[in-house]
């Protein structure tokens, strides 16, 4: 299999996580390639995203699950601007690096393995979804199906710059608070209102306080919109909150704190909702053996494998919590997903082949 024209095609064919048809142009060269290497297909059908599609080989127990996504955040007509195109080592174009790059790695490591006439020694599944960029809200009955039915899972999202490996990921979700005082005019009867936005204030000075850098907790409010026009008193106000954990227990403690908000203002009132996406991956004990497995296997390739994690969340994150030993960031190493400066390192393309194809040769 040449890989970087297999990347090429697929980056050229764009794949925004809300246009299903486009998505699906994906889907279909996606099952078109695993096909050609002797996969059974399935693909699970969605109404207004994109179709999955799980490809599998291999027969037995202790299976191992590759994870994939297919969308990307870029509009159509990104390319125009954004052209694929390799220079100075790197490859650019949009989705190149989150990660398009990381199906190409997964479908070239089964390549490999075929063609060093390896039988596969337990079932491999690859699952290719069309949602993880806007909450895999129709693939994770999918994902946590696949994984319970694994022995271990290797998530194919971009590895960190210097190429480690990412064991550990923060959970996270949104919180939305919204604040309701009274309108009034802002000349004429200012003593009558109530500031929404005032209230709000301190609302966000509370919020952000329950960050715990220690912990690996950070909380942030990310947009504000309230009011009308000036002269006038508003009466509503919302934010909307990022939050970050390492730990479960720490959900509990902001979900509680976020219960908890209390106005400040006379007359004013508070309104809250929102909730987890994704739960923490933790580098727990599981993960840790799993690593220190790949990083044996790395050395006998002559690679130096190493351990990180990432603020940043993934698919990975429904994996861990049952328990199931996953290792993310198994994918291309690069810089800038979701700018137009994303691009990968050409080389990686062959050497994490090469990697995950021993991997499952011998795991």
């Amino acid at each position: 299999m040449e890989l970087k024209s297999l990347l090429k095609l697929l980056v050229e064919t764009e794949s925004p996580s809300h246009d299903k048809a486009a998505v699906d142009r994906v889907g279909t060269l996606v099952a078109d390639e695993a096909r050609k290497l002797g996969a059974e297909i399935e693909i699970i059908k969605n109404a207004k995203t994109g179709d999955h599609v799980i490809s599998r080989w291999g027969r037995g127990s202790g299976g191992i699950l590759l994870m994939c996504h297919m969308d990307t955040v870029f509009p159509l007509g990104t390319l125009k601007k954004m052209p694929y195109r390799e220079a100075d080592g790197k490859i650019f174009g949009p989705g190149t690096l989150d990660m398009k790059a990381g199906i190409v790695i997964s479908l070239g490591a089964i390549a490999r393995l075929q063609e060093s006439g390896k039988d596969f020694t337990r079932p491999v599944t690859l699952l290719c979804t069309s949602d993880e960029e806007i909450g895999s809200s129709t693939s994770r009955e999918h994902i946590e199906r696949l994984a319970k039915e694994s022995e271990m899972v290797f998530v194919l999202e971009s590895a960190l710059l210097d190429g480690s490996l990412k064991t550990w990921r923060k959970g996270g979700g949104t919180m939305y608070v919204k604040t309701k005082g009274r309108a009034a005019h802002a000349g004429g009867d200012h003593e009558k209102g109530r500031n929404a936005i005032e209230e709000m204030a301190h609302q966000v000075l509370a919020i952000q306080k329950l960050t715990d850098y220690e912990k690996g907790t950070t909380l942030s409010v990310g947009t504000i919109q309230g009011g009308t026009v000036s002269n006038v008193v508003p009466e509503e106000c919302s934010v909307k909150v990022d939050i970050r954990v390492l730990h479960p227990e720490e959900w509990t403690r902001i979900e509680s704190a976020f219960a908890n908000l209390k106005p400040i203002l006379d007359g004013t009132s508070i309104k809250v909702g929102g909730g987890m996406n994704r739960p923490p991956m933790p580098f727990d004990d599981k993960i840790k053996s799993a690593f220190d497995k790949v990083k044996s296997i790395g050395e006998k390739l002559g690679m130096e494998i190493k351990a990180g994690g990432s603020g940043g969340m993934s698919d990975a994150n429904f994996v861990a919590p049952l328990g199931i030993p996953v290792i993310d960031g198994m994918g291309a190493i690069g810089e800038g997903y979701h700018s137009e400066r994303e691009f990968i390192f050409a080389d990686c393309l062959e050497d994490r082949t090469k990697l995950l194809a021993a991997l499952l040769a011998e795991w």
